[in-house]
């Protein structure tokens, strides 16, 4: 279990400016514990305030609220295995759920027809009295249909696991109060986002990995082609979890989802036997998924390892060669960032990354107006 100030120093690091999940990981790599990145930070840096991070764990004790961070071992396991999981998870309820033997998320439409609805809730119970951990993001519709199906099932105490793309005491949508509470009681709210944030567009995409990155496989009931569902799918499959589509009227748009997955090769699914029987007969702990820059830690680290001591297993992001293509683009007098995007056809995210790289191996410094230039 981390101590209070190793979690103060997570807190600090992932709400710096600039850094998110797999930047996070790449200090970690370099610098080898939490409070040694935040020390020798690149000064480009400004790290969170030591003060805001301290209130945010006092709150949190304050609300019942648990922070893990990924070396704890009540950490999803599952989740170490996706490449951007969260450093730190806030966890209402019972941390237990987190790391059960079988577990499956359900998504889909927002507006959802009535028999879709009960379809999700009664493939969610069915699921649950078998013991499999239902986990859904508790939006409308298909969300909360899976959701009260599970907590419905066990004799009515049944568990659950919703992540929220808000803080994990901020309910939203309000409507869906009861449901929070029940969940908090009987299973786990979870959420990577500081307590208070709210409701956000940007936010749901996000919470939506974690959502696939928590289950072993991934069903899809009503969604149309644009829907936020075919992105938690999307995940699944990057992720190397199976994904499954219950078919549709093609005269309904929120059929042409999970009919366009069946199409791509999606597991047809009507049943939660249909489910079951896909569980029974693939064994997804040893499953190797398509980890990137989680390697590092997708497994479960030992009960006394400490942060400061975690091994650097993982190969540097870019070969010699690679380094040597993108410093091509890189002049002593500096290059705006805008220009080497231009000319190399990077993302700007990608670029970032590999930025961040060299200028860890001392090869190029970060100069005003936006640009990068060779070390002399």
């Amino acid at each position: 279990m981390a101590s209070e100030q190793e979690i103060i120093d997570f807190i600090r690091l992932i709400n710096t400016e600039n850094i998110g999940p797999i930047t996070f990981y790449k200090l970690l790599q370099k610098f080898k514990s939490v409070s040694n990145t935040l020390k020798y930070l690149p000064q480009r840096f400004t790290p969170y305030p030591s003060s805001l991070a301290q209130r945010e764990l006092e709150l949190a004790h304050k609300l019942g609220i648990h922070i893990l961070t990924f070396a704890d071992d009540a950490y999803p396991q599952r989740l170490r295995h996706i490449a951007d999981a969260p450093p730190i998870l806030y966890v209402k309820g019972n941390q237990e759920c987190l790391n059960p033997e079988k577990s499956f998320a359900i998504a889909g439409a927002r507006n959802a027809s009535l028999p879709g609805r009960k379809l999700a809730s009664q493939i969610a119970f069915d699921l649950t009295n078998a013991g499999v951990m239902v986990v859904s993001g508790l939006a409308r519709g298909i969300d909360t249909s899976a959701h009260k199906g599970a907590l419905y099932a066990n004799n009515q105490l049944g568990s659950t696991i919703a992540v929220l793309g808000t803080g994990v005491d901020v309910i939203y949508p309000k409507e869906n109060t009861p449901t929070y509470e029940q969940i908090a009681a009987q299973g786990a709210i979870v959420s990577e986002f500081p307590l208070g944030t709210q409701p956000n567009a940007t936010n749901f995409p996000r919470r939506n990995r974690i959502i696939s990155g928590l289950s072993d496989g991934t069903l899809i009931i009503e969604a149309t082609l644009h829907s936020g569902s075919l992105i938690t799918a999307g995940f699944a499959l990057e992720q190397g979890r199976e994904v499954y589509a219950v078919p549709g009227s093609p005269n309904d748009a929120r059929s042409h989802g999970p009919n366009k997955l069946i199409k791509e090769g999606a597991t047809l699914i009507e049943t939660a036997q249909d489910i079951l029987e896909t569980l029974t007969s693939h064994d997804f702990k040893r499953a190797t998924p398509k980890v990137k820059q989680g390697d590092l830690f997708a497994k479960p680290l030992d009960k006394e390892a400490k942060i400061a001591n975690i091994p650097d297993t993982q190969s540097p992001l870019l070969s010699s060669h690679e380094q040597a293509d993108i410093l091509q683009y890189l002049t002593p007098e500096g290059v705006s960032i805008d220009e080497i995007i231009r000319t190399s056809g990077l993302d700007s995210s990608s670029l970032s990354l590999q930025l961040l790289e060299l200028e860890l191996d001392g090869k190029i410094e970060y100069l005003a107006g936006n640009k990068v230039a060779l070390i002399k």
